[in-house]
């Protein structure tokens, strides 16, 4: 049991803040400088500290040794040209050693995919962002066990996904695992899908609403894709339909709040890792969570991106939609919940956890780093350690 003695006190309104904007922007801290976000792509390369996770740090070095600004486009190309040259050495490998071959793909993505980061902002981001597709998707193809590239009909459109089965499992439950606001679902193949292996549980990695691959953008009711998933799973007899899972990461972790509501039936297991709910849609928490330095850079033209607005004014306004709290909805019964994130988070703020935690009817369980940042991780503790240690063996438990 949690007992909860946090309060919330909201003093201000969006219509005060928008028409505070332009002068309250100016109090957003501001942005790295190119020598500032050079020393902080270094050093969290060397300690292997997302998003550089298994990236060389002497490549790194190379690349960052190219660039000599913050222009968007002369990053992309210097990313993309490791990413070039490793792509070919996969190619040059595949016939004669398909684990070399794989390892160099999955490296070109990661040179490839962090040339287009955080967001696709330019043409040259744009198309370092086709070549991490293009890459990844020649990894996947060599990858053991198979990883199936799962494309659904929605709307008009197509759902894309990663679908990959444990190794000499029947019929294994399965996880819809959606990844957030920069961490596409390839992101989410790489950093969890061995931890899904290991557990026996199969994962099937989605891109959330304004991100990668979605058809669509975020919106109230955008949680309608991932039913539509749900559906075409419970079709496949290579998995068991009754027993599905679902996990959201950071802006991710949003979408698996709306989907325990959603799907109390369906979803026997969700896992709300670091997700927004309500404070952090407010108006004077952005404000002040988007100059934060745990975020690299290029924050605000991140989460315009998934919104489709354009100005800090337009962003503002549109946020406070997506509470779960002002609609009621957290008042309804659930499918079983696990909530995990660190008490120093300065990306989404750890009350959206508490107040999930502590509303409802359906009992739920926590997990809380006090030292740890976004997602929970700090120093001592990485995102794959709190997969594995923490979310694998869950789902393992709820899902067997």
């Amino acid at each position: 049991m949690f007992k909860i003695t946090r309060s919330i006190t909201r003093t201000f309104t969006v219509a005060s803040l928008l028409l505070a904007a332009a002068a309250a922007s100016a109090q957003i801290a501001p942005g790295r400088t190119w020598p500032e976000l050079k020393e902080a792509v270094t050093e969290r390369v060397k300690a292997q500290r997302y998003p550089l996770n298994g990236f060389d740090a002497g490549e790194v070095a190379q690349i960052l040794s190219r660039i000599n600004s913050l222009d968007r486009d002369e990053w992309a190309r210097s990313w993309m040209q490791s990413g070039d040259r490793m792509f070919a050495a996969g190619q040059a490998a595949e016939a004669s050693d398909r684990a070399k071959a794989r390892e160099h793909y999955l490296a070109a993505w990661r040179y490839h995919s962090f040339g287009a980061w955080p967001t696709q902002n330019s043409p040259e981001k744009k198309r370092s962002h086709g070549r991490g597709t293009e890459a990844f998707r020649a990894y996947a193809r060599l990858a053991s066990p198979v990883i199936e590239v799962l494309r659904i009909p929605f709307e008009g459109k197509e759902v894309i996904g990663y679908l990959q089965r444990p190794a000499g499992v029947t019929r294994p439950p399965v996880v819809l695992s959606i990844g957030g606001l920069d961490g596409y679902k390839e992101f989410v193949v790489e950093q969890y899908g061995h931890g899904y292996l290991k557990a026996g549980l199969a994962y099937l990695a989605l891109d959330m609403p304004g991100t990668g691959d979605s058809p669509i953008k975020i919106d109230v009711g955008s949680e309608r894709v991932f039913s539509r998933v749900i559906d075409a799973l419970q079709t496949r007899t290579d998995i068991d339909p009754q027993r599905i899972g679902l996990q959201g990461v950071s802006w991710g972790g949003h979408w698996a709040a709306r989907m325990a509501i959603a799907e109390p039936k369906r979803l026997k297991a969700v896992v709300n890792w670091a997700g927004p709910v309500h404070s952090y849609f407010q108006p004077d928490w952005q404000l002040k969570a988007l100059g934060t330095r745990e975020y690299l850079f290029d924050l605000f033209a991140a989460r315009a991106a998934v919104y489709g607005t354009d100005t800090l004014e337009q962003f503002l306004a549109y946020g406070p939609r997506m509470s779960l709290k002002d609609t009621a909805a957290l008042d309804k019964p659930t499918a079983p919940q696990l909530l995990v994130n660190g008490e120093r988070d300065t990306q989404v703020p750890i009350e959206d956890l508490y107040i999930v935690l502590r509303t409802g009817t359906t009992p739920k369980e926590a997990w809380v780093n006090p030292t740890g940042g976004h997602i929970g991780r700090n120093r001592e503790l990485s995102d794959a350690q709190i997969f594995e240690g923490v979310i694998a063996p869950w789902f393992a438990r709820m899902l067997k």
